[in-house]
């Protein structure tokens, strides 16, 4: 066999592992995020209160946090009102500090404090999936003062801690 044969075939190689590397770690955040039930706040509601999956971490529950206001779970698809300009690396700087990419803290509901401890290959496998979302446009509501008239249907009240 000849060098450049080898180095070809050594190439190819490495590209199939890195492929089936990014599958699996794609596939691996998939996973993570349904047993961390990200849905479950980033997806719309039904008028029953049920989760609108046709719709599935576009943004929708709100959240009522005594004396701070109301707080929308936002849009994690890659759509205009989503995620589209972050990058894996501001998801994961996300998932772990609660800071977004233009220096803002997320919203007090999120629990990034409890992401904060995800492995490495764990919080980059939530932010290579979350990339792979369909774009769905959903427009989610802007936080709202406290006292205000909520403009969303579905809404929990958090208590912060004493």
């Amino acid at each position: 066999m000849t060098s450049l044969i080898r180095a070809a075939l050594a190439a190819a190689i490495a590209l199939s592992a890195s492929s089936v590397l990014a599958e699996d770690s794609v596939a691996r955040g998939e996973y993570l995020v349904g047993v961390i039930g990200c849905a479950d706040c980033h997806s719309p509601r039904t008028a029953d209160g049920a989760l609108d999956m046709s719709k599935a971490m576009s943004g929708g529950m709100g959240f009522e946090i005594p004396g701070l206001g109301i707080f929308w779970a936002p849009n994690l698809t890659g759509a205009e009102t989503g995620l589209r300009d972050w990058s894996v690396s501001d998801i994961v700087t996300a998932l772990r500090t609660g800071t977004r990419p233009d220096g803002r803290e997320l919203a007090p509901m999120m629990p990034w404090r409890f992401y904060a401890a995800l492995t490495d290959e764990d919080a980059d496998a939530i932010a290579q999936y979350i990339k792979t979302l369909p774009a769905i446009e959903n427009a989610v509501p802007a936080p709202v003062a406290p006292g205000e008239k909520a403009p969303a249907p579905y809404l929990t009240l958090a208590f912060p801690p004493a």
